[in-house]
């Protein structure tokens, strides 16, 4: 299992034997007495080794390890990649809601100061005297003077968002 699992684990660091000797600071001979069998290291160098390849010593010592299978990875790269056309998506489903928000914004942004404009100061003429119509009034003179100022920064606001989530080609 030892010898198995050293060569195995070699292999999937990409190392050769001589790469690995020079890590445990031993020959290259010495790495080639391990793998077929014909020697195996003492519990220092099993640590060393374990190290080398971020393994537990008790992973060395244990059940043969599974070389890993090419389509395996093939098969992660095509997850992988189905994930990220997955996120595209996402992201481009966001930027399109964004989008319609903001020219929606701003066709109500605009509705809204028309109606102001044709509604004018006609609230003013009303009898204050009545209590409804006069927190009716107060309420709409108090939204169109808030409205007003806020607009302009609304406006370039909705024009600067629409510009930004725009589809870029």
């Amino acid at each position: 299992m030892l010898k198995e699992n050293i060569k195995t684990l070699r292999k999937q660091k990409g190392l050769s034997q001589e790469e690995l000797s020079v890590k445990l600071n031993v020959v290259r001979q010495t790495i080639s007495k391990w793998e077929q069998g014909l020697s195996v290291p003492d519990a220092e160098m099993l640590i060393s080794i374990s190290k080398v390849f971020d393994t537990p010593v008790s992973t060395l010592l244990g059940e043969n390890i599974i070389e890993e299978d090419p389509d395996s990875l093939k098969k992660i790269a095509e997850k992988l990649e189905i994930i990220n056309l997955q996120l595209a998506q996402n992201k481009e489903h966001k930027r399109q809601i964004w989008h319609y928000f903001f020219i929606a914004l701003f066709a109500v942004l605009l509705i809204t100061i028309i109606g102001i404009f044709v509604i004018g100061n006609t609230y003013m003429e009303w009898d204050y005297n009545d209590p409804e119509l006069a927190v009716l009034g107060v309420s709409i003179h108090a939204f169109i003077w808030i409205f007003i100022r806020i607009v302009p920064f609304a406006l370039i606001g909705s024009i600067i968002g629409i510009c930004l989530t725009r589809k870029k080609k």
